[in-house]
């Protein structure tokens, strides 16, 4: 069981979560030359998460494949759903049944959006919503969006991604924010650990995608780390679980939401939020991270 929770305005949620965005298919999230996935394994590996104490998983409308959904195979694995499961989705962008990336959604297509993660989840409002952001430098009008359909009851709580500090500024000044994801790790954006800390200041959750791998080892085209390598043999523990207990030691506020198909990494995943890092094999890994970023 993960051990440490966080709260998500009034849901609590452990800290180890579950990213879906891999679940439609293998390889590549968005590779159309990827192959889909098992059905069967997926559905079995979403159902062994909540057995393992998963109880936050992240997923938007656009995690498809041609023949999978990953909203679809989290209502058939999860539904009924558990009271005390939180899914976190994203708005904001969206593709074509091909795949293809269509322009940001404007402010007036967000209750589409909206709408569309419901009937695909089979929901009747939805936990958490993220407005994800790309390439606008002022979010309030598409924020306010956000607040009006939470204030119609088809979203609970809202929250951004891959956002700078100002956005989140200009959201608060608008509506409650429970969290902003971006992309972040070991090595991996460092520039962001400022951010961080005006998260947790605010009492607002930082959940990093590429938590596990960044975004070079995200595309396989990066070797493992000698120091990472020498503290994981010493916990008797994978490279992934060091650089997933790193990512949990940056903050109480700081959530971890990896994705997988393979129900062993599910379970090394899970059992990092047990693993503890000494005080000087963090500052090793800290030392690591600001030389790699």
């Amino acid at each position: 069981m993960v051990g440490v929770t966080w709260r998500l305005g009034d849901l609590t949620v452990n800290r180890v979560g579950f990213g879906a965005m891999r679940l439609p298919q293998q390889g590549g999230a968005f590779d159309p030359e990827a192959r889909p996935r098992d059905r069967a394994q997926a559905i079995g590996v979403l159902r062994k998460a909540v057995e393992l104490g998963v109880n936050h998983i992240d997923t938007a409308a656009f995690y498809f494949s041609a023949t999978r959904s990953a909203n679809e195979l989290i209502n058939s694995a999860l539904a009924p759903y558990r009271e005390d499961l939180v899914i976190v989705t994203k708005v904001g962008p969206s593709r074509t049944p091909q795949g293809e990336w269509l322009p940001l959604a404007t402010p007036g297509q967000l209750r589409g959006q909206v709408e569309e993660n419901l009937r695909q989840l089979g929901r009747d409002h939805l936990d958490v919503v993220n407005l994800r952001v790309s390439g606008l430098d002022d979010i309030s009008a598409h924020f306010e969006q956000l607040a009006r359909l939470r204030q119609d009851g088809l979203v609970r709580h809202l929250g951004l991604s891959n956002v700078k500090p100002h956005h989140l500024d200009q959201a608060q000044r608008i509506a409650e924010v429970v969290c902003v994801q971006n992309s972040y790790g070991l090595g991996h954006h460092p520039e962001q650990d400022e951010f961080i800390g005006v998260c947790g200041e605010r009492g607002v959750a930082f959940v990093p995608f590429f938590a596990l791998t960044g975004a070079a080892r995200e595309a396989g085209g990066q070797q493992e780390d000698a120091e990472v390598t020498e503290i994981a043999r010493a916990h008797g523990a994978s490279p992934a679980q060091v650089r997933l207990a790193w990512t949990l030691a940056r903050g109480p506020h700081v959530l971890v939401i990896p994705g997988t198909g393979d129900p062993e990494h599910l379970k090394q995943n899970v059992e990092a939020g047990e693993l503890r890092l000494t005080p000087e094999e963090l500052a090793r890994l800290d030392a690591l991270h600001l030389n790699d970023g």
